[in-house]
């Protein structure tokens, strides 16, 4: 069964135009994350990720909360094995976002704290809305960031400021992460939905096969040599001259129109 034709839990799936909001629906605990959302959102995700009617994902929650965290209720008493597999899930779901071969947008509003803003890191561009609160409180309740956290932050700013948050728990605002370089925009809470549609048409509009090349280049900066990924990036730079769209916007320049990309 597709995940268009299920019934989810805690998590709203809604497509259209090309454009997929998945929305955390667990409004009484601030959308905080237990083992079930956890596998839903991986399911929907990687579902997401093939699914040729989907150009853009938008993630988000609701005005009170993008993601309070992990339910603490829920798994608290958890052994070394629980804890694990957990972690192995929010790991997934947060690599198979961060590697969908299309653009991911976090739209953030309110609580944003833990695994929240460890689901933000992996997309690729975040927009807050001025009532969002962020913070990575782990080390607070005797644990640590364990999915993604110490690993995405230090591609965004410097290893004093990363230990800083990380070794404290404290929280901070949008304006904050935005300065920090966690995000990419802050707007008034009305104007939040608007903004991050605007945005995401944008990318629909964009050639799909350029653009998942482009975030491959982008994200291979982390692990490959400077050489290395020269290779990449010339390889899949030539690889778009295979393709209609590539064609099409080149003649669309040209005759001083606007293109119409088909993802061909």
């Amino acid at each position: 069964m597709s995940y268009r034709d299920k019934q989810y839990k805690y998590i709203i799936v809604n497509v259209e135009d090309g454009i997929a909001v998945v929305k955390f629906n667990r409004p009484e605990v601030l959308n905080a994350v237990n083992f079930e959302m956890m596998q839903e959102r991986t399911e929907i995700y990687s579902e997401l990720s093939t699914d040729p009617a989907v150009r853009v994902v938008i993630s988000t929650g609701d005005n009170r909360a993008y993601c309070a965290g992990g339910d603490l209720k829920a798994f608290s008493n958890y052994g070394v094995i629980e804890a694990r597999e957990f972690a192995d899930l929010v790991v997934a779901a947060s690599a198979t976002v961060y590697n969908m071969p299309k653009p991911t947008i976090a739209m953030i509003a309110g609580v944003c704290m833990g695994g929240g803003l460890e689901s933000v890191l992996s997309h690729d561009i975040k927009i807050a809305a001025d009532n969002a609160k962020f913070a990575l409180p782990e080390i607070n309740v005797g644990i640590y960031p364990g999915g993604g956290a110490t690993q995405r932050l230090p591609q965004l700013m410097s290893l004093s400021k990363v230990k800083e948050l990380i070794f404290l728990g404290e929280p901070f605002d949008a304006q904050t992460a935005l300065e920090l370089g966690i995000i990419n925009k802050v707007v008034p809470l009305e104007e939040l939905e608007t903004t991050t549609m605007k945005m995401a048409k944008k990318l629909a509009q964009k050639p799909p096969f350029a653009l998942r090349l482009a975030k491959d280049s982008i994200n291979a900066a982390w692990s490959l040599s400077l050489e290395k990924g020269c290779q990449l990036e010339t390889h899949g730079w030539s690889m778009c001259y295979g393709t209609q769209d590539q064609k099409e916007g080149m003649a669309a320049f040209i005759e001083k129109r606007k293109p119409i990309y088909k993802g061909q």
